[in-house]
């Protein structure tokens, strides 16, 4: 395991604009901010939401499209720098009106309703390529 220390700097709530894209206002808000590494947790509700599943053995993402309704029940992720641009690496656990769920790399959701907390970090965090999982990853 690589790890390295970080000091919290700054931290915020934030309420999500509704009907606009969950992921793309973490990564506006960051640039406003400046942000270049941050942790994130939120809760809500969102409709069109597009998960992605990456598959270890063909080293790919796999979209998957849901057009319905769905309660954020988890959502946690991280910003850092990717290609110089802020970045917002998002997991979420998306629940069905009967209570079932899905989950997995959240790409885009259309905001119904959104609160989050965002912990900044002092030092900064850039992505670069792993070989070895053909991700973008921080380099510690």
């Amino acid at each position: 395991m690589d790890y390295r220390e970080v000091e919290g700097t700054r931290e915020f709530v934030a309420r999500l604009a509704h009907g606009e894209d969950w992921r793309g206002q973490i990564e506006d808000f960051a640039r406003a901010e400046g942000i270049e590494a941050a942790f994130f947790v939120g809760l809500g509700a969102v409709q069109n939401a597009e998960l992605w599943y990456y598959d270890q053995d063909d080293r790919e993402y796999d979209p998957m499209a849901f057009d319905e309704p769905l309660e954020v029940a988890s959502c946690v992720g991280n910003v850092s720098l990717l290609e110089g641009e802020p970045f917002a690496h998002t997991h979420a656990v998306l629940s069905r009106d009967d209570g079932s769920t899905i989950a997995g790399h959240l790409d885009s959701a259309t905001v119904f309703a959104g609160e989050l907390y965002v912990r900044a970090f002092e030092q900064s965090l850039e992505r670069v390529h792993d070989e070895p999982t053909d991700l973008d990853l921080w380099p510690l």
